[in-house]
């Protein structure tokens, strides 16, 4: 009997580090199963041997996770991302070729100490969301046998799911590491565009490309995120990680949280789609959420751009030679979809463009008026026989809630949310502005907590409530002031895309004054010890990149500081130099800003 061993991160450091296990025995352990799994699920193209395992193993002889984050950790790796001296077929044979060097993102990995397990199957050219399109075989899912394991990352989401990798790297174009990882019971991390480098991959669109993590929890996702959003110069797609998604913007959702839900909900005829999603929506709201409606009309239009506009031709690009010089090397299916490709204008492309920034625009638009927007994974799962009839009508289907994500240049995280009545996992997708990844990842972790599901690769869910506040790419400002709603500097807010969150107090601990000058008056708030009163106050949001010039413009003694409100929690806030006080009115019992300017008529 094959023994499951617990391959999250956390448990996996925990036995090494008290000797109970080695990375030598769990890698030729996992091994083992793998290949006697391979048969059966058809996960990996190039499983590696034993020998080819070595070299990895070897490395970590005398080393720790002390030293090494993700010492001895297994992963699997899409056939369409280089590995060093294994071949790379993106399920095409007559595509193959050897790298010399492994991609950049694979290289951190292995330098962090992870252990790659091999080459894993794929929609060939990742042109596919079912996992049904490889010469190497059907991937079917890892629960239900009548199901595909969706795709185009199908071998890299049954790595994880089956319980040979700790963590899969996969593709994401067009919903290629969401799709699976929600028929499989897993996170899907589809980072902002270019924060994961891309260098060393396959492109299929090279303009959207993602490389994605499948994991079994939000919290492991965000682990290796922090780990790996690197600037590349080895990717001219690359981009810079802010300071405001790092590690320590992952942890608990902070109440109050908007999310959007779209108007325009599909499910295909699914019976039990539409319950499971309104069960999610109370989840989200339990975790302090407020449910907004949306309208998702936009977001649809530029999903149908993807394929029935010119970036077919972008796909061309990669598999047009061989399609033309080989044509028998290029599965029938595949062709279909890329055969209009040739046909396409440069005129048909900046028609394209133009009409994808005009719906960018408004959907940025509704995007401004919320944290993020919560999506079914996919309207409905299709079955194997219903994707053997119908191909690209069943894997359109799959895409519904996901075509348009690099299309519009968002982030996004799918997250299990519950099984149907025949076993079959079933997840959900939460979507956001660029480089709000860890904020989407708390939440998609408030979601798996809130929901208790049992893990995926013989693993269990950790309980422990983390004690980090989650922030997004906005920044949260206390007022007390001309800046409040209504009064004359309030536009400063809004002109930046502020958004009224709170009118509450501070803590009984300030005193307010009037400072010397003219209009507009100006405020003074001041922490004292004793004497002070609770004041009356607003909390607003707004971008974070507009914080800065927001805070050039206050002029001295104000500045923004810590203010403590009345539930306890501290916000930043206006405060007031001491020196500022000189000549200023005291109105700390006016009962606010608003009381006191009231009482001046």
């Amino acid at each position: 009997m094959t023994h499951e061993f617990d391959l999250r991160l956390g448990a996996l450091k925990t036995a090494y580090a008290d000797g109970s296990l080695t990375p030598r025995q769990l890698i030729l352990a996992l091994h083992d199963k793998a290949a006697a799994l391979n048969p059966e699920f058809h996960l990996f193209i190039h499983l590696l041997s034993a020998a080819e395992l070595e070299p990895y193993l070897a490395a970590l002889d005398g080393k720790s996770s002390a030293e090494l984050p993700l010492f001895g950790v297994p992963f699997a790796i899409k056939d369409n991302i280089d590995l060093a001296g294994i071949p790379t077929t993106a399920a095409c044979p007559a595509f193959a070729y050897v790298p010399e060097t492994s991609a950049t993102l694979v290289a951190q990995l292995i330098a962090l100490g992870a252990v790659p397990m091999g080459k894993t199957n794929l929609d060939q050219f990742a042109t596919g969301l079912n996992g049904t399109r490889s010469p190497y075989g059907e991937c079917r899912n890892s629960v239900h046998p009548a199901y595909p394991s969706g795709g185009s990352s199908a071998g890299s989401s049954l790595a994880v799911a089956l319980g040979v990798a700790s963590f899969a790297l996969g593709t994401d174009t067009a919903g290629s590491g969401r799709v699976p990882a929600s028929l499989n019971n897993l996170v899907g991390l589809k980072a902002t565009k270019g924060l994961l480098s891309t260098a060393g991959v396959v492109p299929a669109c090279r303009t959207l490309d993602c490389v994605t993590y499948f994991t079994a929890t939000a919290a492991e996702a965000s682990q290796l995120l922090a780990l790996t959003a690197k600037l590349d110069a080895r990717d001219e797609y690359s981009r810079a990680n802010p300071l405001w998604n790092d590690a320590s913007a992952f942890g608990k959702p902070r109440a109050g949280f908007r999310f959007g839900v779209p108007k325009q909900l599909e499910f295909l005829g699914c019976a039990e789609s539409p319950a499971l999603f309104a069960s999610t929506i109370e989840q989200l709201k339990a975790l302090g959420g407020e449910a907004v409606e949306i309208d998702f009309a936009p977001f649809l239009e530029a999903a149908r751009l993807l394929y029935e506009g010119p970036w077919v031709a972008e796909r061309y690009s990669v598999a047009g030679t061989l399609i033309e010089q080989q044509p028998d090397a290029v599965l029938p299916v595949i062709k279909a979809v890329l055969e209009k490709a040739p046909g396409t204008t440069a005129v048909d492309a900046f028609r394209a463009q133009y009409r994808l920034q005009a719906l960018k625009a408004i959907c940025d638009r509704i995007l401004a008026e919320v944290d993020c927007v919560l999506t079914p994974a996919y309207p409905r799962p299709v079955t194997l026989d219903e994707l053997h009839a119908e191909p690209v009508k069943r894997n359109s289907d799959l895409g519904y809630y996901t075509n348009f994500m690099n299309m519009l240049d968002y982030a996004a995280v799918a997250v299990p949310a519950g099984f149907m009545a025949n076993g079959l996992p079933w997840g959900v997708t939460l979507f956001g502005r660029a480089f709000t990844d860890q904020y989407l990842l708390s939440l998609a972790d408030g979601l798996q907590r809130q929901h208790g599901l049992p893990l995926s690769g013989a693993r269990t869910l950790d309980t422990t409530a983390p004690a980090a506040i989650a922030r997004n790419d906005r920044a949260r400002v206390v007022v007390c002031g001309a800046h409040l709603d209504g009064l004359p500097l309030n536009w400063q807010l809004k002109q930046r895309g502020g958004r009224l969150l709170q009118a509450t107090q501070s803590s009984p601990d300030y005193q307010l004054y009037a400072l010397a000058g003219g209009s507009p008056f100006r405020p003074g708030m001041v922490r004292v010890a004793e004497g002070g009163v609770a004041i009356a106050v607003e909390v607003w949001e707004l971008p974070s990149a507009e914080l800065g010039s927001f805070l050039t413009g206050i002029p001295a003694p104000l500045g923004l500081g810590k203010v403590q409100l009345a539930d306890g929690s501290w916000e930043t806030g206006f405060i007031c130099e001491p020196y500022g006080l000189a000549g200023a009115v005291d109105i700390t019992h006016f009962g606010g800003w608003k009381a006191y300017m009231q009482s001046k008529g």
